[in-house]
């Protein structure tokens, strides 16, 4: 089972950017479908962006949230063995723990939560108006 840690999290005004990084240890990241979800205070745990792996008809295909599509960015580093989410343009409405997740789902790509095996601790993004 593939280990990750998150880094990056902190506060942040509205309209300012973050970076945040998933290393993963005991396992190559490009093998898996690898996904950032968010959880806010009260909220579900849901979808935030994610990308497919290697080989493969969709192999490193990202999908997005409608919520964050043109503002987040996320991209698989293979050499550094990391997936990182460049968010720009924050709201409030980002404040959440940030969680980075892996997947060995057949599927070329899924966004359920349940389908995801390998989880971070979460690292905490606030964005103030």
């Amino acid at each position: 089972q593939v280990q990750l840690v998150e880094s990056g999290g902190g506060l942040v005004q509205a309209g300012g950017s973050l970076k945040l990084s998933c290393a993963a240890s005991g396992g190559t990241v490009s093998s898996y479908i690898t996904s950032w979800f968010r959880q806010a205070p009260g909220k579900g745990r849901e979808f935030v962006t994610g990308i497919s792996r290697s080989g493969g008809a969709t192999a490193g295909a990202t999908y997005y949230a409608d919520s964050v599509k043109g503002r987040f960015t996320i991209s698989r580093d293979n050499a550094k063995n990391t997936v990182d989410l460049q968010m720009n343009s924050l709201r409030p409405e980002d404040t959440a723990v940030y969680y980075c997740a892996a997947s060995t789902s057949l599927h070329e790509f899924t966004s359920s939560r349940y389908d995801y095996g390998s989880w971070g601790q979460g690292t905490q993004v606030s964005v103030s108006s």
